[in-house]
């Protein structure tokens, strides 16, 4: 069972593998995600977020209760189970192909960065320090994803 959390902690592996930048390539399944759930109503998008979001917070502390360290870099499903949430009510099969990267990249960015109050929230015990800085800067994330796509292709 240990094994398999840490399986989908990381990411399925990818965080476990991955040379430099474990969270960025430990999100790649949630783009997966996001696709499948693009074809879903407002509603099941958020119902999805917020389940996944649930989800995440057992699966990454008992990730760290397996690998003994503090938010370690390897467990990455606060990433991808969370990368959902920057995409709700976002038309992404409408939008070009490349879209995805850039939105991508926004996620990302602001996961790095860490606005208030992000960084503090980590602080927090277990799974829940590990999953809700996530979830604020993905809320963030969201924000800017509909911003861009107001901006940019609202009007093409």
């Amino acid at each position: 069972m240990k094994k398999f959390i840490l399986f989908v902690a990381s990411g399925f592996g990818l965080g476990l593998v991955a040379p430099v930048a474990p969270g960025t390539f430990g999100s790649l399944p949630g783009v997966f995600i996001v696709y499948f759930l693009s074809l879903a109503s407002l509603p099941v998008q958020i119902a999805s977020a917020a389940a996944l979001s649930l989800a995440a917070i057992p699966v990454c502390g008992a990730a760290e209760k397996a690998l003994g360290i503090k938010d370690d870099g390897r467990i990455t499903a606060d990433e991808w189970m969370l990368f959902p949430i920057s995409f709700i009510g976002i038309p992404l099969l409408s939008l070009p192909w490349w879209a995805m990267g850039v939105f991508f990249c926004v996620v990302r960015i602001v996961d790095i960065v860490k606005p208030f109050p992000c960084r503090r929230l980590q602080s927090l015990h277990g799974g829940l320090g590990i999953v809700i800085d996530d979830f604020v800067a993905n809320l963030y994330s969201l924000l800017l994803n509909h911003l861009l796509v107001i901006a940019f292709f609202a009007f093409k």
